[in-house]
């Protein structure tokens, strides 16, 4: 690591022991200036806003816009408080956070332990940065999942710094227990090859435009889309079970979990009908939640 990554990981660290309500409460100072004084890429917002929610007035367009700012920045608030959760007295501070509440629980390690590997499908909701603390988000008994066969999906950042600071972020409360699986998306396929003998639990981020020419095509919120089927090819290929992760906001802070299951068997389903069942599932939770989502992308090109 070189030294100003080690600068900026120990001013975070310092500044991420400070409580969650004060990351939650500078986090809504955060969103005025992201939106109301920067403008951060308000017309890609607005844009997109339009775009998938058509029947929506323009002041209707212009609430959401602002609601999504402040989530948006509350999620890079509260990953900063999540990052200075390590070690066993810091996954006891997330879990006393309740941070995020996993919603039938049960049934997720029923197929958990009934499936040799799982393959999740994840957007940018909620607050994506934080899957490293699923260990510590079980309220009805432990989350019995074994933090060393767990592998998340990533695009590698263009800044070396941040590509080191965050190596070290987003693992924070699993660093100690023998984590090593953020995997590259470039690297993924060998990854899952070399472990495909063994239980895993893979999570793929895979709502973004392709980082690849020859990808597939769907439609979602009523617009003709470019998907990435990769995470699915592999699913399908080593036959695992497929699930969607449902990102809701709680009102009174925090988040809800729930894992729906596409398929027990991604053998028996086409790659690209697994894709349009994630994205049916999206859509409902943007229908739901509509500013929560990652609406700074531009997901439409």
């Amino acid at each position: 690591m070189s030294l100003g990554a080690r600068i900026v990981e120990g001013f975070l660290h310092l500044n991420g022991r400070l409580p969650l309500g004060y990351h939650r409460w500078w986090g809504r100072r955060l969103s005025w200036v992201c939106h109301s004084l920067l403008g951060y890429r308000e017309d890609v917002v607005m844009v997109n806003l339009s775009r998938c929610f058509p029947e929506k007035k323009y002041d209707e367009l212009k609430a959401i816009c602002k609601r999504f700012y402040i989530h948006f920045a509350t999620v890079l608030t509260e990953s900063i408080w999540f990052g200075a959760c390590r070690g066993p007295r810091g996954r006891e501070r997330l879990h006393r956070a309740h941070l995020v509440e996993i919603v039938h629980q049960k049934e997720f390690l029923d197929l958990y332990k009934r499936c040799p590997q799982i393959m999740v499908l994840q957007a940018h909701s909620g607050n994506w940065e934080i899957f490293g603390g699923i260990g510590q988000y079980g309220y009805d008994g432990p989350m019995e999942v074994d933090v060393s066969a767990i592998a998340v999906t990533y695009h590698r950042l263009s800044s070396p710094l941040w590509e080191s600071v965050m190596a070290h972020n987003r693992p924070a409360p699993v660093l100690d227990q023998g984590f090593h699986g953020y995997v590259d998306s470039e690297h993924i396929l060998r990854f899952v090859l070399e472990n495909k003998q063994k239980r895993f639990l893979y999570n793929f981020v895979t709502d973004q435009y392709p980082y690849a020419e020859g990808s597939s095509e769907i439609t979602f919120m009523g617009q003709p889309t470019k998907v990435m089927t990769a995470g699915a090819r592999l699913a399908s290929k080593l036959d695992m079970a497929v699930v969607y992760l449902r990102y809701r906001c709680r009102e009174e802070g925090g988040y809800t979990w729930e894992f729906i299951p596409i398929t027990e068997h991604a053998r028996e389903m086409e790659p690209l009908d697994i894709m349009k069942r994630y994205f049916e599932l999206l859509e409902e939770d943007l229908r739901e939640q509509p500013w929560n989502y990652l609406w700074t992308h531009k997901r439409w090109k």
